[in-house]
């Protein structure tokens, strides 16, 4: 079990500091200014995953080969930032900076009370994993 609990809060809630999950789903093309932006404010890791969704658009449709196709998932990417309490709405900020486009679509960004993080190489937990 990954979780040490210490009258019931995890080892870094009991340290004091606490560890968030930024979330965010933006499109394909800004994620290189969305890395440059994290980078700039001192992230130091992120995992980066293309998945496809939809929301407020619904899909689109597209001509291909002369006949209309309904294409309901839209692709986007997704980022999964762990970072310290403090650095959470930072983070957020910077993302939304980076991704916005102004058009429908530019994404959604999440922010998680992260309750564990271990780094499997040391062992260490908390803050000190990320």
């Amino acid at each position: 079990m990954l979780q040490v609990q210490t009258g019931g809060m995890s080892a870094a809630e009991h340290k004091g500091i606490k560890v968030k999950l930024v979330i965010a789903t933006i499109k394909p093309f800004k994620l290189e200014e969305v890395r440059e932006a994290l980078t700039d404010i001192g992230v130091r890791g992120m995992m980066v995953t293309e998945i496809k969704g939809f929301g407020a658009q619904s899909g689109h449709t597209e001509i291909y080969r002369g006949a209309e196709y309904a294409v309901n998932f839209v692709p986007k990417i997704k980022l999964e930032i762990a970072v310290n309490d403090a650095m959470a709405d930072q983070v957020a900020e910077a993302i939304t900076a980076a991704a916005k486009t102004g058009k429908i679509g530019d994404g959604k960004i999440f922010v998680l009370d992260l309750a564990q993080a271990m780094r499997v190489r040391t062992g260490e937990t908390g803050e000190d994993a990320l």
